[in-house]
């Protein structure tokens, strides 16, 4: 770890909270947008309009009285996911990898049954997991069958890759890979892995837990340094793509690997954490500072390309 001092902060070009909150944040990201990626129902709505891949949505369910046809909405669904339209956090997703009859398996393989489904469902309209507490939607949308590259990188879960954006230029890039202390989720408060990825190639460049350095993961004992992720060029620039759609110039974009569909975009985010600058042993102004430097327009496939040329 290289968080000492005010000086090695400045000198490693580290972005600190309160920097960010007023420089990038407040200054390039107009809150009327805000909704399009806090949202994710929004977020999958604008995105399929542009043309950009996500997973598919199968149902969404607004009000308690819709649970009463609960059943015959799964009849015919052996793997999905369920999740709050407004979370944050990884809050409140409900992972079904499978079902025996009237059981549905959970991606930690717990058996639970429909009137455990129907509560969880009428928790996330109650607003137990959105941001505000405000009433919610549940959404339903097809599991994605991630990459077997990532089968000895991750424990129970999905691994993501989020790529930090500035004035659509991918500045910045981690694979989050979940372990048994992160339930299976790829949360890094949680105890997941994140794993700092080479902007020219994908490939793995550092990986920490809890802010401290590991060589491999905690569950599956693989070691990171042969890791490349697939697809990198177009994975940078569908990350890139995500500035027109939202306005945002400071923005996370969460993309997963599906084994059949290629990258997907997951969710948005308006406010990205700063841990990113630890997984990759590296701060991200120097990054932002050059993209400043560029004064002509460039659309997202020619932003992508200055990312992997420059970064």
């Amino acid at each position: 770890m290289f968080f000492v001092n005010p000086f090695t902060l400045k000198k490693r070009g580290i972005l600190g909270m309160n920097r960010r909150n007023v420089q990038y944040i407040s200054k390039f990201n107009d809150r009327k947008y805000f909704p399009l990626v806090d949202n994710k129902l929004k977020t999958k709505r604008i995105a399929e309009e542009a043309g950009i891949a996500v997973p598919r949505l199968i149902d969404t369910i607004r009000y308690q009285a819709e649970l009463k046809t609960l059943k015959e909405r799964l009849e015919n669904l052996e793997k999905f996911v369920i999740k709050p339209a407004q979370g944050s956090g990884g809050k409140g997703i409900l992972v079904v990898l499978d079902r025996d009859k009237d059981s549905f398996i959970k991606s930690n393989h717990e058996r639970i049954g429909l009137k455990d489904i129907h509560h969880h469902i009428s928790n996330i309209l109650s607003g137990l997991y959105s941001l505000g507490g405000k009433n919610d939607v549940a959404m339903i949308e097809e599991l994605v069958e991630f990459d077997p590259i990532f089968e000895n990188y991750s424990f129970e879960g999905v691994p993501d890759i989020r790529v930090v954006m500035y004035k659509g230029f991918p500045a910045m890039a981690m694979l989050r890979c979940s372990t048994s202390e992160s339930d299976g989720k790829a949360n890094l408060h949680q105890g997941a892995v994140g794993i700092g990825l080479d902007m020219k190639t994908g490939r793995a460049l550092n990986a920490v837990q809890h802010d401290t350095s590991v060589l491999c993961h905690p569950d599956t004992k693989y070691g990171f340094s042969e890791l490349q992720v697939p697809h990198w060029d177009k994975i940078l620039e569908l990350a890139a793509s995500c500035y027109e759609i939202t306005n945002l110039g400071y923005l996370g974009v969460d993309i997963v690997l599906d084994k059949n569909l290629g990258p997907l975009i997951l969710e948005l985010n308006a406010r990205p954490g700063l841990a990113i600058q630890i997984a990759n042993n590296h701060g991200v102004l120097p990054r932002f500072n050059l993209i400043d430097e560029q004064d002509k327009y460039l659309n997202a496939t020619q932003r992508a390309a200055f990312s992997l040329e420059n970064f």
